[in-house]
This record gives structure tokens, C-alpha cells and sequence, in this order.
């Protein structure tokens, strides 16, 4: 079932910025995106609801939980403990440690962490390896900027390679309404922690980037599988494709009509490629 930049000068702290938010306490974990998450960072939420710094929080649930492995030794620490001049993604590297703010946001990358720890070590290392190559600037890069758009925005999906055209070419009706009935076996997972932190007050063009997984990886699979499959020249190539993802059924109950597609302002054509 479907669990489912204008580029400025930059801070050391390169992630992105973000509007005011509300807090933890505002996530509505019942919603069928969470599905995945709720076991975990619904207590972890309270704690911190409870009056608990959110990376003491999370840190206990870490100890507690032993979610991660060896091969991941990281833990949270105040957004303090960043040193000045320190690229964030280079101080995670050389320390194990995750500077983390209060709020939504960073509640969703710590929980991001705990679910997938190798994928997030890889996209650190990535990140990590092109700072070392090119400094931190005004311009990412392809490999940084691609990784940084995964870390934030990405959606795993399990799809048929009918869904998958359907999806990649932007035939929406197709997706959602002729090939309907398959959503009940297609797996998702939200990645990105932004698009977890825009979801906690959903509307409808919440766009997120697809990354496509293969039948044969199973869910107790997928964090390894993706921390291959995350590799510099992939990302280089930006093999994403949008979604957006109150559209997939049961997710969202206006979607039911399907005059909810309709709305090309979200449910975009595919744009022609134009001739050089």
C-alpha cells in the first residue's frame, strides 16, 4: 500500500533556509505519510512537546532504540556546537555530530537519520567529498546541488513500469485514475525532511522529486540499496521526476473526484524539449 535556488551567499550552515514553522506538536500523526515514522517520532515529539531540547530528545531515542548501526556513529548536538566557518555537511563528516535546531524541520532530518542511516552517510559523504574538491561557494555544483534537492525533497517509489511512464511522462489521468487500482501495492517513502516539514500543513502543490526503486528491493533492504544506488555520477544526471503528492490516492481525500487532476497549475504537462 502506498505508505506513504536562486543561489545567494551562503552561511557556513549551507541547508537551506526555511520559513517560520510551527512546532512538533502541530504534526498530525495519523496521516497516512507518517505512517512510517510514527513509531518512532511520535514519542520523541512528546518529550520534546514535554519540554526536553530536541536533540536531547532525539538522542535518547537513539540510545534507547539502537537504530543505528555501527557503521553510522552519529548523534545531535545544539546548533551552537557548529563552528563558525564550518560548512555543515564537513562538520557532520569530520565529527559523527548533527547540528540540530529546534523545529520542524530538523526534527525531520534527525528522524530521517534514524530510519535511513546509510543513505543519509552516503549523501554526507557526497556532500563532504565536494566541498573537499571545490570549497564551499555561491554554486554547488550538479553533485551537491543534486544531492541537497534529494536530502530535502525526495520520494522513494516502488511503482509498475506502467505507473512509472505514467508518472515520468505526465500523464496524470493515467496515473491516478486509469492505473488507480495499483497505488494499493505501489510503496513510497517521503524522504526529504522539508517536504515531511511542508506536509504537516499540507496543500495541494507539495511537489516532491521521485527516485525510482526496483521491485526486487525489499523494505528491510531499501537503506542499504539506496546508499549504492547513491552515487555522484547518478545524482550528476538529476534523475528525478515530480510529484506532486497529495494526488496519490488515499492520501489526500479530494483526490477522489477525479476532476482534482485537472488543476494543471499542479498536475504540470510535461514540458517539450526545444530544438537547438
Amino acid at each position: 500500500m502506498a505508505s506513504v535556488e536562486p543561489l545567494i551567499p551562503k552561511p557556513a550552515d549551507s541547508r537551506c533556509l526555511s520559513a517560520p514553522s510551527p512546532g512538533v506538536s502541530a504534526i498530525d500523526w495519523s496521516a497516512p505519510w507518517l505512517a512510517g515514522w510514527r513509531a518512532l517520532g511520535e514519542p520523541v515529539a512528546q518529550k520534546i512537546v514535554d519540554g526536553s531540547a530536541q536533540h536531547q530528545a532525539l538522542n535518547e531515542a537513539l540510545n534507547k532504540a539502537g537504530v543505528l548501526p555501527a557503521s553510522v556513529p552519529v548523534h545531535f548536538v545544539p546548533q551552537s556546537d557548529l563552528p563558525e566557518g564550518q560548512a555543515y555537511e564537513d562538520f557532520i563528516f569530520a565529527s559523527g555530530q548533527v547540528p540540530t535546531r529546534e523545529g520542524l524541520h530538523d526534527f525531520f532530518n534527525a528522524l530521517c537519520w534514524m530510519h535511513f542511516p546509510q543513505a543519509k552517510k552516503r549523501l554526507n559523504q557526497l556532500q563532504a567529498s565536494e566541498i573537499a574538491r571545490a570549497g564551499v561557494g555561491q554554486v554547488r555544483g550538479p553533485v551537491r546541488d543534486a544531492a541537497t534537492v534529494f536530502d530535502e525533497n525526495a520520494c522513494l517509489i516502488q511503482p509498475s513500469d506502467a505507473l512509472w511512464a505514467a508518472l515520468t511522462e505526465h500523464r496524470w489521468l493515467d496515473a491516478f485514475v486509469s492505473l488507480r487500482a495499483e497505488w494499493a501495492t505501489t510503496r513510497l517513502w517521503v524522504f526529504g525532511h522539508a517536504a515531511l516539514e511542508k506536509l504537516v500543513q499540507p496543500y495541494a502543490s507539495i511537489t516532491v522529486h521521485l527516485w525510482r526503486v526496483p521491485e526486487g528491493v525489499a523494505p528491510n533492504q531499501l537503506d542499504s540499496w539506496l546508499a549504492q544506488d547513491l552515487s555522484a555520477e547518478k545524482l550528476s544526471r538529476k534523475p528525478f521526476s515530480p510529484l506532486p503528492l497529495l494526488g496519490v490516492p488515499g492520501w489526500w481525500p479530494a483526490n477522489q473526484d477525479p476532476v482534482f487532476y485537472q488543476d494543471t497549475a499542479v498536475f504540470r504537462p510535461k514540458r517539450l524539449k526545444q530544438a537547438a
